[in-house]
């Protein structure tokens, strides 16, 4: 069995492709790649995918597929994977040399064990690479560090500290014993891989090493603002999916993990309504008022404290006056959090 299966969505990413390959390559030869060609049209990422498997046949597999999405790319790899863990990397992404070489440490040791970790989890850089500026996202006040431990051992996290899919690594086996699918033809769906198996993992190892380098700043790029508000009906749909994938706190038998999940809700519920009010349409009002009542219809006592919840008591005042104190406070947030 391999320590890690990398599994790398590419959708017509030839420009790009083969920087993020190569810094995965780093990481040893106990490791497997999977290229997931999504169905590439516009440029020669089959190509290369199969270039890149020919020169390294024991480490690299590329899949071709009918184009499905992210969710689909991300499926298909962790059908294919035959590693003990299983990581995403998206194809415009890279990690980190040295502080991989720590992660790869410490996952080989959990091959000997008859109980391996279940997340291993690291730091994610934006590499905001036009402006030449970068913000690290860490969790040294969060978990504690090199140690196994469990939901219980966790503080606080900050209201900018999210567990994304760039700073998680899960064991394949856990994914695949809760049968986690994204949906396809979807943006942002990163949400439910990185949301939906929490209740399920026990156990948790934190590395303070900035593992992997998220680039942002492309215009095209799906968390490019303009991008999610043409997009804002995905948006709402992936929030449908962790609404019903986990009931809260039923399926929850911590009281941290919680907290911590009600906020993750919290926060897309926020921006649901931060991109529909940008919009200020009367569709996208009523769409606004329409995720807002499926929460409530799913479970309504968690409804009134999201609704009442800093993040979101804000963003959905009635009245146009709401709504640009709304907006008003959206962008103070991207100010602070240097996100977008």
């Amino acid at each position: 069995m391999k320590t890690i299966t990398f599994a790398i969505p590419c959708y017509n990413s030839a420009s790009y492709m083969d920087v993020c390959i190569e810094s995965i390559m780093k990481c040893g030869d106990d490791i497997e790649i999977l290229i997931v060609n999504d169905g590439s049209t516009k440029d020669d990422t089959a190509e290369k995918a199969d270039e890149w498997q020919a020169r390294h046949p024991g480490i690299i597999k590329a899949i071709h597929k009918e184009n499905g999405g992210h969710g689909s790319a991300v499926n298909a790899g962790l059908a294919a994977a035959t590693g003990l863990y299983y990581k995403v990397v998206d194809s415009d992404d890279w990690l980190d040399e040295a502080a991989m070489r720590e992660i790869m440490a410490y996952l080989r040791e959990q091959a000997t064990r008859e109980n391996p970790t279940d997340m291993v989890i690291g730091n994610y850089v934006y590499e905001k690479v036009h402006e030449g500026k970068r913000t690290i996202m860490h969790y040294r006040n969060v978990f504690p560090e090199s140690k196994e431990f469990g939901w219980e051992d966790v503080g606080h996290f900050s209201q900018s500290q999210y567990l994304l899919m760039h700073s998680v690594i899960y064991r394949t086996e856990l994914l695949r014993d809760i049968d986690l699918k994204l949906p396809e033809h979807t943006f942002y769906v990163d949400n439910i891989f990185v949301y939906v198996p929490l209740p399920h993992v026990k156990t948790m190892y934190y590395r303070d090493v900035d593992m992997y380098r998220y680039f942002i700043g492309r215009e095209d790029q799906s968390v490019n603002e303009s991008v999610m508000m043409s997009r804002i009906d995905q948006q709402l749909r992936v929030t449908r999916v962790m609404i019903d994938s986990v009931r809260l706190p039923d399926d929850v038998s911590d009281r941290r993990l919680e907290h911590y999940m009600e906020n993750y809700l919290s926060m897309m519920m926020c921006i649901c309504s931060i991109f529909l009010r940008m919009q200020n349409t009367d569709e996208s009002e009523d769409k606004r008022e329409e995720i807002w009542m499926y929460l409530k219809d799913s479970n309504e006592t968690l409804y009134r404290r999201i609704r009442r919840s800093v993040l979101n008591m804000g963003t959905n005042l009635p009245t146009e006056f709401g709504r640009r104190i709304g907006l008003t406070g959206y962008r103070m947030a991207q100010k602070i959090f240097k996100f977008n």
